[in-house]
Formats: C-alpha cells, structure tokens, sequence
C-alpha cells in the first residue's frame, strides 16, 4: 500500500510514486493532497488575475508560441490599458495582480520604468499584491522591482536538467536564470518556480525538479503541461496525458504543504479547473477579462473572449466542489504569515 505519510521523499522514492498507474494507489495520492490543502486553508482558494501586457520578447524558446522568429501579430499595450484591466480583475475579485510579459526589448531600454510605475500604482491606489513576470533581467532591475512593492518573482526554468533546459530554451544560461530569481529572493522577494511536463523530460528529471523546487525556496511551484504552439519547432510534439500533470501537483502539495500550487487555466480552459484543484492546488491562475484584448500562453485566446476565464465561472465551479475564492485580506494574511 502506498505511504505519503512522511512527506519527505528520497529521489528513488519520488521516481516510484511519479511511476505509480493503479487507480487505487493514485486515489490514495489524490485523496492525500486535498487533505493536505483542506488543512493547510479550509475551503479557500484564491485567485489571480493575468495582464500579459507585452507579446514581444528577444528569446527563442523552441517551446513558445511568442518566440522572436515566429511571425505573429503582437501587442504591447499601454498604461492605461494595463492598469484599467488590473482594476477589472481586481474588482472581480482575483486576491493578486499577474505582470507577465515576453522579454521586450523596449522595457529593458527603458530599464523597466514603466514597469515599476504600474507595479506602485496596483500596490498603493488598488492595495493589491503584484507578481512580476520579466524573464531575466539583471540584478539593478530586481532592485527596482523589490523597491517598487513587489511581492512576487516568477521565474520559471521549466526544467532542471541542463541538457533539456538547452533544447527548450535556445542559447539562454542556465545559471543566469536561476540565479536571478535566488537573487529576487535575497531581496526579499517570494519566488515562483515551474516546470513544463511533456517536453522529453523523465520522471528522474521530475524528481530532481520537485526537490529543487524546495531547496531554492520557492513559495508558489507550478505545472503545466506542455501545449504544442503553431510556428514553434516544437510544433508537432503531442500535448502528454493530463495525468501527469496531476500526480506532479499532488506531489507538490504533499512535499509541500504551505507553498501555492496553480490551477492554470491556460492549459485545458475553465474545464480543466477541477482535476487541478483535486489533485492539490490551492489557486487559479490565468484569469483574464473577457474581450479585453489580452492573451494567455499556452492556449493563448481559449475561453478567454467566452468568458470563461472569470472569477464568476471559477466560483460556480468551486461551489459545487464545496470551496470558495478567499478574499483578498485572507490571501494578504497567508502571503505574510503562512509563507514568510
């Protein structure tokens, strides 16, 4: 019979869970994690809302829709569009703000500016935590992020093995890239790491990764599955089998019980939200405003202008499930004490 009861797991031990096919063991792996959460918060779940703001960026991942060489329609938007569409999420309920962005050339020209200029509004007129998501930038950079109020660095390898994080990320430095988020830290800074699930990767690889996760202190880890993106030389690689997205999360949850654990809606849409939430995750990330002109990332325009990125279809959902979206004080409170 399987035993989760430790929760710390050696490599070998992870290997042979993330192996595991039997229904009645995976029950026992699912059932865990949502005892896990249910402890750590109640019926809680909380929400973030996504305002990715620039498509444009300067890298080549093989993986990615937005790479530089792919000839697609792009969008940078202005302030004023970013902060209105921040003020409807927040309005809508979503506990955190989500910057993300392609690494624009223009911002970093700019030496991101604009950037903190938006990040202190959010945090001082809608008093509401931020996450930034800028890729790699240099250290006096981070600086002025930390400096500006933000809460959050996400900053995902998508892969700790070095041999895979080359195929996927094309001339980008390994090192380079973790040690800007290890830095973002140092400065204060909660960090989010992730990691791409279909990609070649082993489940050797998936253990390292789920360790490293704990060793570089991350406060949110994620999944995603991988999504084959039109134009990407990834593009004929299958989407895997949903289900190893869900053992990872479980797992996460299981060898990590305070950190937040997404329920992407970028990768299957709204009805993708409540395996994710069965398996262990505690948020829905990937909110976006209906008709508001932004995009996702993985499944860029999916349910998005239908609506069905919303805090209100989110809740109809998490009510049948007996849950609910936390307030933004209670996500404020958990940030602060449970994480820090």
């Amino acid at each position: 019979m399987l035993d989760l009861s430790k929760g710390k797991f050696t490599k070998e031990e992870l290997i042979n869970i993330l192996d595991i096919n039997e229904p009645e063991e995976l029950q026992i792996l699912f059932d865990t994690a949502q005892s896990i959460r249910r402890n750590m918060q109640g019926n809680k779940i909380f929400a973030y809302g996504f305002v990715y703001f620039t498509t444009f960026c300067r890298n080549n991942c093989n993986f990615c829709y937005y790479r530089k060489s792919n000839d697609i329609k792009r969008y940078r938007k202005t302030v004023e569009e970013i902060l209105e569409t921040s003020k409807t999420l927040i309005d809508s309920g979503v506990n955190l703000i989500d910057l993300t962005m392609g690494e624009d050339p223009e911002y970093h020209r700019e030496e991101f500016d604009t950037v903190v200029a938006i990040i202190k509004t959010i945090k001082n007129q809608y008093e509401t935590p931020v996450m930034i998501s800028p890729g790699v930038v240099d250290n006096k950079i981070v600086d002025k992020l930390a400096e500006a109020g933000a809460d959050w660095y996400a900053l995902y390898q998508e892969t700790h093995n070095r041999e895979l994080f080359k195929k996927l990320r094309h001339g980008q430095d390994y090192d380079q890239r973790m040690n800007a988020k290890l830095y973002a830290k140092q400065r204060g800074m909660l960090i989010e790491e992730g990691l791409l699930a279909g990609v070649g990767e082993s489940n050797e690889d998936i253990a390292d990764s789920l360790m490293t996760m704990g060793e570089i202190g991350a406060s949110q880890v994620r999944v995603m599955s991988f999504v084959p993106q039109e134009g990407s030389p990834m593009e004929k690689c299958k989407t895997p089998d949903r289900l190893e997205e869900m053992k990872i999360i479980a797992l996460m949850r299981i060898m990590y019980p305070h950190a937040l654990i997404p329920a992407s809606l970028d990768v299957d849409g709204i009805s993708g939200l409540k395996d994710r939430i069965n398996a262990g995750a505690n948020l829905i990330t990937s909110i976006i405003p209906p008709k508001s002109g932004f995009m996702g990332v993985a499944q860029n325009t999916m349910d998005v202008d239908e609506g069905g990125r919303t805090v209100e279809e989110a809740k109809i959902i998490l009510a049948e499930m007996g849950l609910r979206i936390a307030s933004r004080d209670e996500y404020k409170a958990y940030i602060s004490e449970d994480l820090k």
